[in-house]
């Protein structure tokens, strides 16, 4: 899975550097992620002046209840611009989306060995929100999303109660800030 990553991360440097001269794309991070230890970046790349692709990655360190969570999570979603007014990545939107969680669980309360376990989850939902380029050359972005979410996983390992949370129903949010990249 670590190879998965490497490879996602590099192809997404290399997508980069090759669009960098247009203003194609956008990279942001939540801001409101480090409340909960982790680490949120996203790449989006609009793809017509009503649609764009974006992926996220993710990296947590949480801990929770007693709970350590550390591990990573990938989230492709493909946004709909609903303004008439502006250009994609900039306006009202709806995104579909996927998530894809593969964490490492530790019941921190525990002081014995053997308290591992491994938690992985598919799911996905639909977000809506609000993207703002501004600044001198509209090179600063700020994406606020929320919308509901359905995740569904298995734990394996020791028997830790990581059920909540992960499998069922949620709520995704958050607070991008980044660059609009020409």
């Amino acid at each position: 899975m670590k190879k998965i990553v490497l490879l996602l991360t590099t192809a997404l440097l290399v997508n980069f550097s090759v669009h960098a001269q247009s203003k194609s794309s956008v990279i942001k991070i939540n801001i409101l992620s480090p409340v909960v230890r982790t680490l949120s970046a996203f790449y989006e790349k609009p793809l017509s002046e009503t649609s764009s692709f974006q992926l996220g990655l993710q990296y947590t360190g949480a801990r929770l209840v007693g709970i350590r969570y550390s591990g990573f999570a990938i989230t492709p979603e493909y946004r709909f611009y609903l303004s008439k007014t502006t250009d994609a990545p900039n306006g009202f939107y709806v995104a579909p989306f996927l998530r894809y969680q593969n964490l490492t669980v530790r019941d921190v309360d525990l002081t014995t060995s053997g308290t591992d376990a491994k938690l992985n989850t598919f799911g996905g939902g639909v977000l809506v929100g609000r993207q703002w380029l501004f600044g001198r050359s509209e090179n600063v972005a700020l994406d606020l999303f929320i919308g509901p979410s359905y995740n569904a996983g298995s734990v394996n390992g020791d028997d830790i109660d990581v059920s909540s949370g992960f499998n069922g129903f949620g709520l995704r949010f958050g607070l991008a800030l980044g660059l609009a990249l020409e």
